[in-house]
C-alpha cells in the first residue's frame, strides 16, 4: 500500500480560487504528449498533481471513473484480469455504497480505488467552501477505510474543474491529483461513440506518459479495452502500475 508524505501547504485561505477546467490543446510535441498537460505538470507540480507522466518511456496508465453503475464494470474487470493489467477506479461514497461487491474485486484483483467525492459537485470543487472540500474528500476516504480496509492516495475532480487553492486541499488531505492526457465524449451511456472510430482515437493519441480517463459506464468502452490494450502493448508499450509512479 502507498503512503504519501504530502508537505502542507500553508495559507490556503489566500491562495487563487478562480475555477478553471481541464483540457488538452491540439498541440503535442515529437513524443505525441500533450504540451498543454506537460506544462501543466511543471506549473502545479508544488501541488502533487498529475496531468501526464513526464517520461519518454512507453508505458500509458489506465483509469475509470465511477460515479454510478451501468453494468459494464463486471465486463471491465474481466477483460483487464484476462490481460493481466491494471488500472485505477475513481469511486464516489454513493458508488461504494450501492456497489461494494464490484469496490471490493477491485481491491482483490489488485486495482486501485481512488477518490471521486461524495456527490460528485457538478459545478465542480471551488464551487464548494474549503471546509465542504475537505469535507467530500475525506467522508468518501472515511468511508472506504472503514468498509474495506484500503487507504486511498488519489484524487479526481469532478468535471475536471479544479483551482489553485482546490490543489492545496487535496493536496493537503495527503492526496495526489490524477488529471489526464486523453479523454473523450464516452459518457453519454444513450450516445456512445462508434467502436472502430473510438479504438482508432485512443491509438491515434497514445504518447509516452498517457493518463487515459475512461468512464466505466460506456459500453464501447467495455467492449473496446481488449483491443485497445492488446494494439498498445502490439506497438511497444505496457500498461503501467499506478503506484509504481510513486515508490
Amino acid at each position: 500500500m502507498v503512503t504519501l508524505h504530502n508537505a502542507m501547504i500553508e495559507n490556503v485561505e489566500g491562495l487563487d480560487n478562480t475555477s478553471q477546467g481541464w483540457g488538452m490543446g491540439p498541440t503535442r510535441d515529437e513524443f505525441n504528449r500533450p504540451v498543454d498537460a506537460l506544462n501543466y505538470e511543471e506549473k502545479f507540480a508544488p501541488y502533487s498533481v498529475d496531468f501526464i507522466k513526464n517520461t519518454e518511456e512507453k508505458v500509458v496508465y489506465l483509469t475509470f471513473d465511477e460515479g454510478y453503475e451501468y453494468g459494464m464494470t463486471p465486463q471491465i474487470l474481466d477483460t483487464l484480469k484476462e490481460k493481466n493489467a491494471k488500472a485505477v477506479f475513481f469511486v464516489t461514497k454513493p458508488y461504494a455504497e450501492a456497489d461494494p461487491d464490484l469496490v471490493q474485486r477491485m481491491i482483490d484483483e489488485g486495482h486501485i480505488v481512488g477518490n471521486h467525492t461524495v456527490h460528485h459537485p457538478s459545478d465542480g470543487m471551488p464551487s464548494l467552501s474549503i471546509a465542504d472540500q475537505t469535507a467530500e474528500i475525506m467522508e468518501t476516504d472515511a468511508y472506504i477505510k472503514e468498509n474495506f480496509g484500503y487507504s486511498m492516495y488519489l484524487f479526481r475532480y469532478p468535471t475536471g474543474q479544479f483551482s489553485e487553492q482546490s490543489l492545496a486541499i487535496v493536496n493537503n488531505c495527503n492526496y495526489r491529483s490524477v488529471f489526464w492526457s486523453f479523454a473523450y465524449k464516452d459518457w453519454d451511456v444513450n450516445n456512445q461513440p462508434d467502436e472502430t472510430e473510438s479504438l482508432n482515437l485512443l491509438m491515434e493519441k497514445l504518447h509516452p506518459g498517457a493518463i487515459y480517463l475512461l468512464h466505466a459506464e460506456s459500453q464501447t468502452n467495455a467492449d473496446i479495452l481488449g483491443s485497445f490494450i492488446d494494439q498498445v502493448r502490439a506497438q511497444g508499450y505496457e500498461i503501467g502500475v499506478y503506484s509504481d509512479t510513486l515508490q
